[in-house]
Formats: structure tokens, C-alpha cells, sequence
């Protein structure tokens, strides 16, 4: 993969903006988020994504015997209207 300009906009693009230069470090300190808030702010998303996994499988496994009950329940209504029908 080569780069630089590919063709004849990104030429144009390059020949623009070449002596352009951004200077936006101004107040950078005070735009810092802190260290330790961050840590906390990242451990508190995982404690919640680790408790709706654990939601969420519980949630399966009893819409799992849910519906095994379901299915159970209607397999037992089959077999008694055979055996009266």
C-alpha cells in the first residue's frame, strides 16, 4: 500500500493544505480527564456489564424451563386427548 496522493484530487488536497499547520495545544492540561477518575469511571461500566451478563443469562435460563414446562405441559394434553378421542 503506498502512500501519499493517488490521484489528481488528493495531489490538489496535499498542495492545499502542506503548509498548514494546527496548533490546538493550548489549555491541553486543563482538557485532561484524570487518571484515577477515568479507572473508576471504566471498573464501574464493567461491574454493570458483568451484572446484565449475568441478568441476562439468568433471564435465558428460565425462559429455557419456561418453555420446556410449556412444551411438556402440551405433550401431556396430546397423549390424554389420543387416548379420549
Amino acid at each position: 500500500m503506498a502512500i501519499g496522493a493517488q490521484d489528481y484530487i488528493d495531489k490538489l488536497l496535499v498542495k492545499k493544505y502542506a503548509g498548514k499547520q494546527v496548533e490546538n495545544h493550548e489549555g491541553l492540561m486543563e482538557k485532561m480527564v484524570d487518571p484515577e477518575k477515568m479507572m473508576e469511571t471504566m471498573n464501574d461500566v464493567a461491574y454493570i456489564q458483568r451484572n446484565m451478563l449475568a441478568l441476562s443469562n439468568k433471564l435465558g435460563n428460565i425462559c429455557a424451563q419456561i418453555n420446556a414446562k410449556a412444551r411438556y405441559k402440551a405433550s401431556g394434553q396430546r397423549c390424554l386427548q389420543r387416548s379420549n378421542g
